[in-house]
C-alpha cells in the first residue's frame, strides 16, 4: 500500500531525474577526453558526445607509409571514442546514482 501522497512525490522524483538526465545530456557536449595512438604521434580529441573535435598528427609519421598512419589514426580515434563513452555514462550515473537498471535502488519512498 503507497502512502498518502505517495505517487505525488514519485512523480515529482521522476520529472526531477528526467531533468537533471537532460542537463546531463547537454553537458556531455562539454566535457573532453582524448585518445592518443604510436607514443602521441597521432592524438584525437573528443566530447563525451561522441564527436570528434580535433586530430593532430605529428609531421614525422607522415613520412611512413599511408595504412600506418591510418592505422595510428583509427587507434587514436577509437581510443577517444572509448573515453568518451566511460565519461558519459561515468556523467549519467551522476545523475541517477548508478541505479539505471532497477527501481528498486532509487530509495523511492512508497515503493520497497
Amino acid at each position: 500500500m503507497m502512502p498518502k501522497g505517495g505517487m505525488g512525490n514519485l512523480l515529482k522524483q521522476a520529472q526531477k531525474m528526467q531533468k537533471d538526465m537532460e542537463k546531463a545530456q547537454e553537458e556531455l557536449v562539454s566535457i573532453e577526453v582524448e585518445g592518443s595512438a604510436g607514443g602521441g604521434m597521432v592524438h584525437v580529441k573528443a566530447n563525451a558526445k561522441m564527436q570528434i573535435l580535433s586530430i593532430k598528427i605529428e609531421p614525422d609519421v607522415l613520412e611512413d607509409d599511408v595504412d600506418m598512419v591510418e592505422d595510428l589514426v583509427l587507434a587514436a580515434v577509437n581510443q577517444a571514442l572509448t573515453n568518451a563513452q566511460d565519461a558519459a555514462s561515468s556523467r549519467m550515473s551522476q545523475v541517477t546514482g548508478g541505479m539505471m537498471g532497477g527501481m528498486g535502488g532509487l530509495n523511492i519512498p512508497g515503493l520497497g
